[in-house]
């Protein structure tokens, strides 16, 4: 086996590539902090039952698992850090009132998510804790939709949903979990006619919202289609208002609506989002609300957030050249490096000429030389052959 071959959906990032995800990385985190986000940072390890916390159905076949040789204990790679961020909230910050994340990180999953996605994903994102109203959600999905902007994605758009209306249709329906999840995967595949011969003896509200489900996508008007053609069982109406609330709140933006997207239903609780832009065969982001998710670790907290993979988003972005480099002569006296260093300090890179190795400067990125004439120094093109 050839050393330098890596596991099927690893890889490694090219100066280019690596140089892109870190400035859109920086950009974002910045833009976070602007809005109040807190940075933290947690471990890439844990116990899997930390790791796993309110969201073990869909990580713990995800995440890549090992012994801990100190304490014989059961360790997990990461596979998502909103877990992690919901610990550092509930046991370590402990705040009282409103408190407001954000994280960026590698994570690692047993699987690719999808065709030609990696299995190290770089995952950025926010959360939001402690208020339990629609303003917290609205304030993280404008959020996400200033990040999408400054990634410079494409005709972006952002389509909300409801698990609420979910539940309460299964509650109705009263299905054994297996059952249950039958119904979940046919309506996350629009599957209809599954759907139908898998509804055909359940109540007939359960039955008849089921399937109205996957219809209803669209504008705000999907709201009132809604309201008209759902059950009007008591967590539903809740839950139209909510969306109703926030169509409004951002009418400003590109949102639409799709009640059948239930990714994340055994995670979240209330309204959920995806973002999607042209070019994206899948959803560029993901979030919703998880209310109640630190309650293991001692506090059951309100919460809100989404998160990103920052090597999609710059696979999305557009890639503007960068400035090439400044070739210097290797330094011989006082004036080359208190040249060097001034050029450095006006935000140039500057790359010093080790002996020996010209004709070959291009490959390292620079496309410019430092000259000195007299007392004068000049830049000029590099010319290279």
């Amino acid at each position: 086996m050839r050393p330098w071959l890596l596991p099927e959906g690893i890889e490694d990032l090219l100066p280019d590539e690596a140089g892109a995800l870190e400035r859109l990385r920086r950009r974002l985190l910045d833009e976070f902090a602007r809005n109040g986000y807190q940075l933290v940072a947690p471990p890439l390890l844990e116990y899997v039952e930390s790791l796993f916390t309110g969201s073990g159905h869909d990580l713990d076949p995800r995440t890549f698992k090992l012994v801990d040789q100190l304490s014989g204990r059961t360790m997990g790679v990461r596979a998502d850090i909103t877990p992690q961020v919901a610990r550092i909230d509930a046991h370590l910050l402990n705040r009282a009132g409103v408190t407001r994340l954000c994280y960026c990180g590698s994570v690692l999953h047993t699987l690719p998510a999808g065709l030609l996605v990696s299995r190290e994903p770089v995952q950025i994102g926010v959360e939001l804790y402690g208020h339990a109203g629609p303003e917290a959600d609205s304030e993280v999905i404008r959020l996400l939709a200033r990040a999408l902007a400054l990634a410079e994605i494409s005709a972006p758009r952002v389509d909300l949903g409801h698990v609420g209306i979910f539940r309460a249709l299964m509650a109705e329906a009263d299905l054994a979990d297996d059952a249950e999840q039958e119904v979940f995967a046919a309506l996350q595949a629009k599957d209809v006619p599954t759907l139908r011969s898998l509804v055909a003896s359940m109540p007939a509200p359960a039955r008849s919202g089921l399937l109205v489900l996957p219809e209803l996508y669209g504008g705000p008007e999907v709201l009132d289609e809604a309201a008209r053609r759902l059950p009007p069982l008591g967590d539903i109406v809740a839950a139209i208002a909510n969306l109703r609330r926030l169509a409004v709140d951002l009418a400003d933006l590109p949102i639409g609506f799709d009640l059948a997207d239930l990714r994340g239903y055994h995670y979240h609780n209330g309204v959920v989002f995806a973002a999607y832009c042209d070019g994206a065969p899948g959803a560029v982001a993901l979030g919703g609300r998880y209310d109640n998710v630190g309650e293991c670790f001692g506090r059951a907290r309100a919460a809100t957030g989404f998160s990103m993979d920052l090597r999609e988003l710059v696979k999305l972005s557009p890639r503007s050249a960068s400035p090439g480099a400044i070739l210097a002569p290797w330094p011989e006296d006082k004036e080359v490096h208190e040249e060097v260093e001034r050029l450095r300090c006006r935000g140039e890179t500057v790359v010093l000429a080790l002996p020996g190795h010209e004709g070959r400067w291009r490959e390292a990125g620079c496309d410019r030389k430092l000259t000195r004439r007299g007392a004068e120094w000049i830049i000029e093109n590099l010319k290279e052959e």
